[in-house]
């Protein structure tokens, strides 16, 4: 494990160290870092205006990962449910998306949904004269995006638990008169949950911390968490506040992660009896 132990502790714990370490520093009279001892950086995370953003980030992380879930989900359970010859292949175009840059893909929903953009000439196409809607640079736009890019890891994250599970417990559900939604909801719901819980997580934590995508779909309008991130350390120059926002933004990473991890024991502590008894 020596190389894999120090792989880690070189490219994470050491870096991520280093940032904590400049978080209780103070900025210099000209940007950069004037060593000397403050917590006044932490105590501005928590200012009124910072702490709006980080609820606005939340809320539109938590907007994606609803929606990523709803329909990874579905889409792993058709994967799933498909002859085992052919679910590889799905899974294939599933990941499809990852064979492109991510920076690509954002772009490519720009041409979607600017004002000549696709999507318009289809309304146009189908008779719509009126004034082309507004899509792009929306909170609906940046939402989308954190959508499409992310939902792979939900569809893997559920596929998983979905391909394992043994058939023959939805067989016994039917077979004891339970109708198709209470053999979802009794059965096939709790022994995936732990992978719902896993996609949901990846989902949340990798669009929380997200940058690319506002400022791409966004247009700036819609500041998160990681543009105030961003310009603090590239255009205020303020690496010591920034070092406290990222921090902070790592704590909230390293709780939803514990709390996953805690809520798959709880599944798997009360799935056990089912398979068991099966």
């Amino acid at each position: 494990m020596a190389p894999a132990l120090a792989w880690l502790v070189g490219l994470m714990v050491v870096p991520c160290a280093l940032v904590l370490a400049l978080a209780f520093f103070q900025r210099g009279v000209y940007g950069g870092v004037d060593y000397t001892f403050t917590l006044e950086n932490f105590g501005r995370v928590f200012d009124p205006l910072y702490a709006g953003i980080f609820l606005r980030s939340a809320r539109i992380a938590g907007t994606a990962t609803v929606i990523a879930v709803v329909l990874g989900y579905a889409a792993a359970y058709a994967i799933a449910s498909c002859r085992r010859s052919l679910q590889p292949v799905l899974l294939f175009f599933a990941v499809l998306p990852f064979w492109s840059n991510y920076l690509i893909r954002t772009y490519a929903w720009i041409v979607l949904l600017n004002r000549e953009g696709l999507i318009t000439q289809l309304l146009r196409w189908f008779g719509y004269e009126g004034e082309p809607p507004s899509m792009l640079y929306t909170e609906g736009a940046v939402i989308a995006g954190l959508v499409y890019n992310y939902l792979p890891f939900v569809i893997l994250a559920c596929y998983a638990p979905l391909s394992r599970m043994n058939p023959e417990l939805a067989e016994a559900s039917r077979d004891l008169g339970g109708s198709a939604f209470t053999t979802f909801r009794r059965i096939i719901l709790p022994l995936t949950l732990p992978g719902i819980a896993a996609g949901a997580v990846f989902v949340f934590v990798l669009s929380i911390g997200n940058f690319v995508t506002p400022a791409l779909l966004g247009g700036g309008r819609f500041q998160m968490i990681g543009n105030l991130v961003y310009d603090q350390f590239l255009t205020a120059n303020d690496w010591p506040f920034g070092a406290a926002l990222s921090m902070a933004l790592i704590a909230i990473m390293m709780l939803l992660l514990l709390v996953q991890a805690y809520a798959s024991d709880r599944a798997s502590a009360r799935t056990a009896p089912v398979r068991e008894d099966a």
